[in-house]
């Protein structure tokens, strides 16, 4: 029998009256893998808040074992002197700092206070190479990409010499072969002795990697799953959800109208370069109560022309034809789009998509205050009205609309840049990775959304990094890559292996 390396016994851990955690216990073997599954605001990240030490010994009731013995965490630094790292959904690096900084950052290499530069890039080296990353450790980490940064994550936690990691959402932001380069990294660090506790929505993924799966909903285990047994997708949904999902994607009767918004040969520059062409002769167009997705590897340019699109908000000397309702519009500012009806839902929610700090009210009314005001005066009581029928509407878990935003679990933070969006009732609504991060539940409810808001006659464009949401979601598919669209596809033609065959062909071209 194994060794357990970790236990957690009888946890409790309370939030302004509301339980977040009930009596979890929990154990994790020496050398395990150990998936935690469950809906947002189920608690998993609470309690490896708890584990870490970002919630201190006394905010909580239990206790914690490593190797046997009780442990009592003040802060994150005394459980990272036992070998425990957590390495979060929003990374924490600082982006004009070198990797090697990065890497040791807290955790200097240094001899009577002076940091030994030689050492540190060395050493940086060492770790990067055991993660499988070549790039040289002196570059900052703004010139490499999101998945290259979660494996200077990793290699920061071996260089605390890491024996329990802890990954929450590992994954959310990576492509599929970023995905399984940094799940192939956990099994060789599984070889190598340290335990692994995984975090993630990504069920195919939990199901290929774990060794056992701890599945919570509401604050309390449901139930442990071995590898031994019977493990499948639709087993753990069960368990997480309290009833069987039979169909990923609502059904929705497809009557698309009239042509709504239209973008003709639209040419953007890049900002950090403006003598390089970016976006290059994109056109494309969507008709009332369609949705229409936009498919690309990471990097394509997806984000950038939903950005550029939306005030230009992103790039430099943007040129081409933007249309609503076959005339020509001009939208220079972000407030010229929400005032012809357009929306933009960010991808990158905690920076762009909220303001953290404040309540749930204000961020939900924040995109529609023309709405509840009058000669500049809010209305506060049509504001809470409006507000609070968003929260049942979307189903936000929450002990009221006053609370900070910044407290509720990400697929709820979702729900609420949704909802802040649908209360300014757009006519056209471009959704950026509008499920990242968040569980097959809430994915569910996002995506009855989105056939509600369809049906109503809005028109929709989705962009995604999952080729089976975009699928089982959208009637046309926009192929983009290069910042270029490289390829259309009807509902009827599109398959995962259509689109790459679009990509491909777009690369092997630009190659010859």
């Amino acid at each position: 029998m194994a060794e357990i390396h970790l236990e957690m016994r009888n946890i409790t851990k309370r939030f302004s009256g509301v339980t977040a955690l009930d009596d979890v216990s929990l154990s994790v073997e020496n050398g395990e893998i150990h998936a935690l599954v469950g809906e947002n605001g189920a608690g998993k990240s609470t309690l490896m808040n708890i584990l870490s030490g970002v919630y201190p010994h006394g905010e909580y009731e239990g206790q914690i074992f490593l190797n046997g013995e009780e442990c009592v965490f003040r802060d994150i630094r005394e459980s990272e002197k036992l070998g425990i790292v957590i390495i979060h959904q929003e990374l924490a690096l600082i982006p004009y700092l070198s990797i090697a900084e990065n890497i040791f950052l807290g955790n200097e290499r240094a001899s009577n206070k002076v940091i030994d530069w030689n050492k540190t890039a060395s050493e940086a080296a060492k770790h990067l190479k055991i993660v499988g990353l070549e790039d040289n450790p002196t570059i900052s980490v703004s010139e490499i990409g999101v998945g290259k940064q979660q494996l200077v994550e990793i290699a920061k936690a071996l260089a605390k010499d890491v024996r329990l990691l802890i990954l929450d959402e590992p994954t959310a932001a990576l492509n599929d072969k970023e995905s399984q380069q940094l799940l192939y990294l956990l099994r060789q660090l599984k070889k190598q002795g340290i335990t692994s506790i995984l975090i993630s929505h990504k069920l195919n993924e939990v199901e290929s990697v774990a060794d056992r799966i701890t599945v919570i909903r509401d604050g309390k285990v449901i139930e442990t799953i071995g590898n031994t047994d019977d493990i499948d997708e639709d087993r753990i949904i069960r368990s997480m959800v309290g009833r069987p999902i039979v169909d990923r994607f609502p059904k929705r009767e497809s009557k698309p109208g009239k042509t709504k918004f239209e973008v003709e040969h639209w040419n953007v520059y890049d900002p950090s370069n403006q003598n390089q062409l970016f976006i290059k002769d994109v056109s494309f167009h969507v008709r009332e109560g369609e949705v229409v997705g936009f498919a690309g590897l990471m990097g394509a340019g997806r984000t950038e022309i939903a950005m550029s699109l939306f005030g230009k908000s992103w790039g430099k000397k943007h040129n081409g034809t933007i249309k609503m309702d076959g005339k020509a519009i001009q939208l220079n500012t972000v407030n010229d789009a929400i005032d012809h009806k357009i929306a933009y839902m960010t991808e990158d929610r905690k920076t762009y998509g909220l303001v953290l700090i404040s309540d749930i009210m204000k961020n939900v009314s924040l995109a529609s205050l023309d709405k509840l005001s009058s000669r500049g005066v809010i209305n506060n009581n049509q504001e809470i009205v409006e507000v609070e029928k968003a929260r049942e509407a979307m189903h936000i878990k929450c002990s009221s609309i006053k609370q900070v935003v910044e407290s509720l679990s990400g697929g709820n933070q979702q729900k609420v840049v949704l909802s802040k969006w649908v209360q300014a009732r757009p006519d056209v609504l471009i959704l950026d990775e509008p499920t990242r991060g968040i569980d097959v539940g809430a994915k569910y409810e996002i995506y009855t959304i989105i056939n509600r808001l369809a049906a109503e006659g809005k028109s929709v464009v989705m962009i995604s990094s999952e080729m089976p949401e975009l699928l089982g979601m959208c009637d046309r598919i926009y192929v983009i890559t290069d910042g270029s669209i490289v390829g259309e596809l009807t509902r009827e033609e599109a398959t995962q292996e259509s689109i790459m065959k679009c990509i491909m062909n777009a690369q092997r071209k630009k190659r010859a």
